[in-house]
């Protein structure tokens, strides 16, 4: 993927889960990583089939959690965002700093969560 097609889903995504739209949320997600994706909670859980953990999120935080994209860098094949998720109805926000890298149809996330 070229850095506008990386920057076209990062956005999609968030766009799409702050709409509560859960099918744009996954083509998203299926178009980046045709051939796999893994996703990592750093320092929690190691990296996993990232299907079922998307699906398991989707369930658990898509109504309570709105994502505000702070920062988002784009180097080559990955990119490196810092979100702030607000729980809505609330002044609690979780800040994230989520690493994906862009490899021939796999897709991998990292995700660093600081707990309020």
């Amino acid at each position: 993927m070229d850095k506008a097609a990386i920057e076209q889903f990062l956005h999609t995504q968030v766009q799409a889960w702050n709409t509560g739209d859960k099918d744009g949320f996954f083509a998203a997600y299926r178009a980046a990583a045709p051939l796999g994706l893994q996703i990592e909670y750093v320092g929690r859980a190691p990296a996993g089939d990232g299907w079922p953990v998307l699906e398991g999120m989707w369930a658990q935080q898509s109504a309570k959690i709105e994502i505000e994209e702070v920062a988002l860098i784009i180097n080559g094949q990955e990119a490196a965002c810092h979100n702030r998720n607000r729980v809505r109805g609330t002044a609690i926000a979780i800040e994230t700093i989520e690493l994906y890298r862009f490899e021939n149809g796999l897709l991998t996330v990292r995700y660093f969560i600081r707990q309020p």
